[in-house]
């Protein structure tokens, strides 16, 4: 997001993704061409046969962008402030966090002073991508700069603190690449 911003911008982009998750939410699970032009309006990108099921929230929607033949389960939570890219054929299990937002640690760095906008922190911001092919298991917590590559898996609970290589099982807090499918294969 754009540091220039003023409170009330964001206030505005905030409330109508709200209002569109909420609308998608109350729309017939059947009706799948509302749902799907409601995701066109929320997102930065949609592709075809994206299912994301009730609970989902976001900060702006327009920063995300998802491939095809996408699933998002229940209760997923993606705070938007930077690009959230997902590839085609992914599987995101409920409960999963994504984050590209955070803030500085040091307290003189973190706290500012801003009365006209009302804003008293800093948020800084970096992307998260998710290439095609990933299976994020339940409740795992992905945070800001963050590249999950092709294929691989990541484990229920994990929180993924550093970017994943292709094609690997990968769980834990901090969440390491425990198993290369390649060698899963081989000792077959």
């Amino acid at each position: 997001m754009n540091n220039k911003r003023k409170m009330s911008d964001i206030l505005e982009m905030i409330a109508k993704a709200r209002h569109l998750t909420k609308e998608y939410y109350l729309t017939d699970y059947r009706n799948t061409e509302k749902r799907n032009s409601i995701m066109k309006e929320l997102f930065g990108s949609v592709g075809n046969n994206v299912i994301i099921d009730s609970l989902f929230h976001c900060n702006y929607g327009k920063n995300i962008s998802i491939g095809n033949d996408v699933i998002i389960n229940i209760n997923c939570t993606f705070i938007d402030d930077e690009k959230i890219k997902i590839g085609n054929k992914v599987l995101i299990a409920s409960n999963v966090q994504v984050y590209t937002a955070y803030h500085p640690v040091l307290p003189e760095e973190r706290l500012i002073e801003n009365p006209e906008d009302n804003i008293f922190f800093k948020t800084c911001a970096a992307p998260v991508v998710i290439e095609d092919g990933v299976w994020i298991g339940g409740g795992a917590i992905i945070l800001p700069n963050v590249t999950i590559g092709k294929n691989s898996v990541i484990g229920a609970g994990s929180v993924v603190n550093r970017s994943i290589p292709a094609n690997c099982l990968a769980v834990g807090n901090p969440c390491k690449p425990i198993k290369f499918f390649e060698d899963m294969r081989n000792s077959k």
